[in-house]
């Protein structure tokens, strides 16, 4: 039963009534302000009051520490990353059950013994640095590999010589968005100018450009390979194809649409090569086969294909297509033992299918069920490759694939205290405010009676053309174990129907992704599964966006929010590190007509005196991507209108960014937070004791 608990009593917060914009002759007061300076003392501070109240209120809830102790227990598996090759070894890794971070490991061959190639536990005290990129040179001489300290998404690159084994002086900093593309004794990358200390975590990301790194010499002494200082706000991705021919440029200014560029290797001192000249559409490369640049594009297909062009003549008049748009959209292509290996998304769920590399089909690849797979890993000599497959209810579970054969074997299933088969998942249909039919899959155990009451979990994202698919966590048994719903609705905004889905919910569109979601709330209502004192909504970035636009349009509508690290301020967003990267979805305050549906549903914009779920917001110290002033300034408004009694509460996380890299203890104690909070605010008991 719900725990007996202290009234909360909010910290005093600032009102700076002086702040005050003007949008298109419209004054916008923004009390909180103040709080976009997390560096200043009296910022700090207030997380320091804020963080108190809020873990005197959850150390309050009797069951709390029985969810950490069963997390801790169930999440103490060891969990395998599929198998890659460089050079004559393998590479994998590993995370023993409850280390902060995954082991990378080599080994001679898939029998022999693997050795600890690189232990990001070692690299910090506290677990929060971690690995975030790898690359081998192609002669696998070098291996170079990007890091993150504390969540940021600023990168350090390293580098060590596989010859010796030693690691090499050269440390590169102030990378960020960028991975690292080997050619020759060297690499490319792109890199931002130096911030000040004040402006690393929050200020704008501007005026990056792109350099090779020599092996050998100091980062000053790199060579610049492009700029464009008339566009600040451009960002590129530079690659080598695979062969070393050519060397791509991939501009981008927003999250979708590209241009692409590509120059011969034989010309270094030559121009760059158009592609495309706009950002109207996406184009990736895949590599450089057969005398062609086989490019994945949307462009004149809402659903994906995949072209030929020719170098020598890169006109769109003379683009081939390979693998013509299909019913279902194509996710990504590996090039695997000559052969091209889609991945295509059934309703939210992955098909795989070979082709050759003229288009033809070469067949399909027969999978344990609905879900999601990862991979394929492999050359395009090596007859071997790697898959994982997972569900809803299924833990990742690696494959080894005969290219030449087409046999798929299980190479490593983990061991998880979770019986998957007492649960299933369904996938539903549903209808939104304007008609559009909505998938959604919800999980629970099975034979588990409907009866209008059961705790449920609602998720969604809705954004970027980024499709949530169906995977497996940890975090979610507490839920699934003591008898709950899981539920994810695959909602617009998203890519999980192709482009023209995702545009349905941006820019003047973007309260259909609002709609569809508060629709699967009422669907699920109606059709008897929960109701609305058990209820949750969870979402994190843009889905913290969504929760907070959703909790504050309709608040009677759930028992809980917890909107995470959420973009939550949409006429200020664009104003830090990378935020005006996203106008592209979201559209800038800057407009006229943007600034009017902006406003119309910015959460932190649209807090009226009402009577709000229990809500915890929760953000991060280090956020650099959606910097923790959103979570600050709507956790202040919602404390100052809350009319009910349940407690509007913000968990900062410290040493923690946007979310990537997390340390396991940290994501153990996050999670049992999170459903201590949501599980008493259901009014609910459980059935762990205090040794779960």
């Amino acid at each position: 039963m719900k725990s007996t608990i202290e009234p909360v009593t909010y910290p005093t917060t600032y009102k700076d009534t002086s702040a005050i914009d003007t949008y298109h002759g419209e004054e916008v007061a923004d009390p909180y302000r103040w709080l976009e300076d997390d560096n200043s003392d009296e910022t700090v501070d207030w997380v320091k009051r804020q963080n108190k109240v809020t873990y005197d209120y959850l150390d309050q809830i009797t069951y709390r520490d029985a969810l950490r102790d069963r997390l801790t227990e169930v999440w103490n598996y060891e969990k395998y990353g599929s198998p890659f090759k460089e050079g004559d070894k393998y590479y994998f890794f590993k995370n023993d059950g409850l280390q902060n971070q995954s082991v990378m490991y080599v080994q001679d061959d898939l029998e022999s013994e693997p050795e600890v190639f690189l232990d990001p536990n070692t690299l910090s005290d506290d677990g929060t640095t971690s690995l975030a990129g790898i690359q081998f040179s192609k002669d696998s001489k070098y291996f170079s590999y990007l890091v993150s300290e504390g969540g940021s998404d600023w990168r350090q690159a390293y580098i060590k010589d596989l010859t010796t084994g030693k690691m090499l002086d050269e440390k590169l900093d102030w990378i960020k968005f960028s991975g690292l593309s080997w050619h020759e004794d060297g690499f490319y990358y792109s890199r931002y100018p130096e911030p000040t200390d004040d402006e690393a975590l929050s200020g704008r990301n501007q005026n990056q450009k792109v350099y090779y790194h020599k092996v050998g010499t100091p980062q000053s002494e790199d060579q610049l390979v492009h700029e464009d200082p008339a566009h600040p706000d451009h960002g590129f991705g530079v690659g080598v194809t695979e062969d070393g021919k050519y060397l791509i440029v991939s501009t981008w200014k927003s999250t979708s649409g590209n241009m692409l560029h590509y120059r011969s290797m034989d010309d270094p001192d030559g121009q760059l090569q158009v592609i495309s000249d706009d950002f109207e559409h996406d184009y990736n490369l895949v590599d450089h086969l057969d005398g062609k640049l086989y490019v994945m594009t949307n462009d004149d297909a809402s659903r994906k294909r995949l072209i030929a062009v020719d170098p020598a003549n890169p006109a769109r008049s003379g683009w081939k297509d390979i693998i013509p748009e299909q019913k279902e959209p194509l996710q990504g292509i590996s090039l695997v033992s000559g052969k091209l290996v889609t991945r295509f998304l059934k309703d939210a769920s992955t098909q795989v299918k070979i082709y050759n590399y003229d288009g033809s089909l070469h067949g399909n690849v027969d999978l344990p069920g609905i879900g999601t797979v990862g991979g394929f890993t492999g050359k395009k000599e090596d007859d071997l490759s790697f898959y994982s497959f997972t569900s809803f209810t299924s833990p990742s579970t690696i494959y080894k694939y005969e290219m030449s054969s087409g046999k798929s074997t299980v190479f490593k299933r983990p061991t998880v205290d979770f019986a998957p088969d007492q649960y299933v998942t369904k996938q539903l249909w549903y209808t939104s405010k304007d008609g559009t039919k909505v998938p959604m899959f919800v999980t629970h155990r099975k034979g588990l009676k409907m009866d209008g009451k059961r705790p449920t979990l609602l998720y969604a994202y809705g954004g970027f053309n980024i499709s949530i698919l169906p995977s497996f966590s940890i975090t979610r048994l507490p839920l699934l174990e003591n008898d709950g719903i899981y539920a994810v609705a695959n909602i617009r905004g998203g890519g999980e129907f192709g482009s023209d889905w995702h545009e349905q919910g941006t820019k003047e569109r973007k309260q259909n992704v609002f709609d569809d979601f508060i629709a699967a709330a009422e669907f699920l209502i109606s059709e008897g599964y929960t109701n609305s004192d058990k209820l949750a909504i969870e979402g994190g970035s843009n889905g913290g966006l969504l929760v907070g636009a959703c909790m504050t349009q309709r608040p009677d509508l759930y028992a809980v929010a917890i909107p995470r690290v959420g973009v939550l301020d949409m006429l200020r967003y664009h104003e830090f590190t990378i935020g005006r990267a996203w106008s592209t979805d979201y559209g800038l305050s800057e407009d006229p007509e943007a600034y009017k549906y902006l406003k119309a549903y910015s959460p932190l914009h649209n807090v009226k005196p009402a009577e709000y779920p229990a809500t915890m917001v929760m953000t991060a110290d280090h956020d650099d991507r959606v910097v923790p002033a959103h979570s600050f300034k709507f956790a202040s408004e919602l404390q100052d209108k809350q009319q009910g009694d349940s407690p509007v509460l913000i968990r900062v996380e410290t040493s923690a960014g946007h979310g990537a890299g997390k340390p396991t203890d940290k994501i153990i104690a996050e999670a049992a937070d999170v459903y201590s909070f949501m599980f008493h605010h259901m009014d609910e008991s459980l059935r762990y004791d205090s040794k779960g």
